[in-house]
């Protein structure tokens, strides 16, 4: 008889823009290869009412949780609540735990954490900074909320462009210095050894015209119609020593928000060459066709092996008592 696995995503995802919507594509992909691991996929859209929640997962029983969930009702400060709820079920779930999505998704906390262990970050902005270039961003959400080329400003624009963000968006903004330089990631997943960095990606801008702000905003992600999503190419020539030192960073960033699972790291690289950590991200898109996939793919690992590892993970961080009953 296949067990039961529950695939978790946000109700607002069937209704909300791509970077919502793109999780029903990542939920589809990941019950195909459920299915051919022996398990009973069902996919749950979940709001703020988590008692219901609680509910359905009692009915249900599943013998592990795929949580899918970027935000809650489009909330992205609300991220942790759902792996909260699953923790106190003492339910299996993949991915990260709800403090270490706590830390890492506030992104000024984050960076805060990682200048205290000496990992370069940029700079955030505080009232009375006189120079120098500064990029807004949601202190929150992630999939490039907000961000386009009107997002680098210079320090008297600063507070304004974060109470205009502020007004047209809502939640919270900050501002962070901007990195002249290459954009890199690096992505990596829980094995039973640890955990492995997978093969440097370099997003290139180089068909950007001079004057064009080289970042990976919101169009480069998800509007398919434009310059930036069809001039952002995703590389894996990325030279050895470079890659070797991101790799190296990023796995401290693992051991410092103590990650599990999956998770993906974003850098800037400067031009004398120095790493800087933007953002780690604890829930990174899952679909065949995202970065992660991408960099599975490079090092040789299959989607379905991947998506194994990660429901092995969940079982395997399970307190033993609750792996026998299941």
């Amino acid at each position: 008889m296949a067990k039961r696995a529950v695939i978790l995503h946000d109700v607002h995802a069937a209704l909300g823009p791509p970077d919502q919507s793109d999780t029903l594509v990542e939920a589809q992909a990941i019950a195909s290869v459920l299915r051919e691991l022996d398990f009973e996929p069902e996919t749950l859209a979940t709001g703020l009412d988590l008692a219901s929640l609680e509910r359905t997962l009692d009915e249900l029983a599943p013998a592990v949780v795929v949580n899918l969930v970027e935000s809650l009702e489009g909330r992205g400060r609300l991220v942790h609540l759902v792996p909260a709820l699953l923790e106190s079920l003492g339910l299996p779930f993949t991915g990260c735990s709800a403090s270490a999505l706590t830390l890492s998704s506030d992104k000024p906390l984050a960076k805060r954490l990682l200048a205290a262990a000496g990992v370069r970050t940029p700079a955030t902005f505080a009232p009375g900074a006189r120079s120098g270039r500064w990029i807004v961003k949601s202190v929150w959400e992630h999939a490039s909320l907000g961000l386009d080329d009107g997002a680098i400003v210079a320090a008297a624009s600063a507070a304004q462009t974060i109470e205009r963000r502020r007004a047209e968006h809502g939640g919270d903004w900050f501002a962070e210095e901007f990195v002249p330089g290459r954009e890199l990631n690096v992505a990596l997943l829980a094995e039973r050894s640890g955990p492995r960095a997978l093969p440097v990606a370099e997003i290139r801008f180089d068909t950007f015209p001079a004057d064009k702000p080289r970042i990976v905003g919101y169009a480069a992600k998800w509007d398919t119609d434009s310059f930036e999503y069809r001039n952002t190419p995703r590389s894996f020539d990325v030279e050895p020593e470079l890659a070797a030192s991101l790799r190296r960073v990023a796995l401290d960033c693992w051991a410092l928000f103590r990650l599990d699972g999956y998770a993906r790291v974003d850098f800037r690289v400067d031009e004398r060459g120095t790493p800087w950590v933007l953002e780690v991200n604890a829930n990174p898109c899952l679909s065949p066709d995202a970065g992660f996939a991408a960099a599975l793919a490079e090092a040789g690992i299959g989607y379905e092996a991947a998506i194994a590892r990660l429901i092995d993970d969940a079982l395997e961080r399970a307190p033993r008592t609750l792996r026998a009953e299941r």
